[in-house]
């Protein structure tokens, strides 16, 4: 059950994940299925009662129709007060995060997802690309809640006007 709760979750976050925008900068894809399946792979899985936990270890990897999010350890937490999809309270990836849609990419050592603060951050160089376009920095935060987005610490930004069609 917890299990279940644990693939139900992950799912739920990423998907709304998907649908934020960041300074004009759409973060997935307009034909993002929702309904589609989510299959999550992973060398283990820990489930923790005491702390309200379950965690993924080792080459995780997570899919759901275009979207992808693959990093070293994806670890659910819960809370007592039912906040988000069944009570989930964060996520926490980490061991080199990278999460994909058909059309950009965000690249980071770790990423967290608040679902009370519908906040999602990524640290540790930080890079995000869309086409021939990217942004790096040491600190990427999304609100999913407003679709804006702050890059923060050593911020690099390459935008190619002829959209790579040189």
């Amino acid at each position: 059950m917890a299990l279940r709760i644990a693939l139900i979750s992950v799912l739920t976050i990423l998907a709304h994940a998907a649908s934020s925008q960041i300074a004009g900068i759409k973060l997935g894809s307009a034909g993002f299925d929702r309904t589609q399946p989510v299959e999550i792979t992973a060398d283990a899985l820990f489930l923790d009662q005491e702390s309200g936990s379950a965690t993924f270890d080792g080459n995780v990897l997570v899919v759901q129709d275009t979207l992808r999010l693959s990093a070293g350890q994806v670890r659910v937490e819960y809370s007592g007060e039912g906040v988000g999809a069944d009570g989930i309270a964060r996520l926490l990836a980490s061991g080199g995060v990278t999460f994909v849609t058909s059309a950009e990419a965000v690249e980071s050592r770790d990423a967290a997802y608040s679902v009370e603060g519908a906040e999602l951050r990524f640290s540790g160089d930080v890079l995000l690309t869309q086409g021939p376009n990217s942004i790096s920095g040491d600190k990427l935060t999304i609100s999913l809640e407003t679709g804006s987005g702050r890059m923060e610490g050593n911020v690099r930004t390459i935008f190619n006007p002829q959209g790579g069609n040189q």
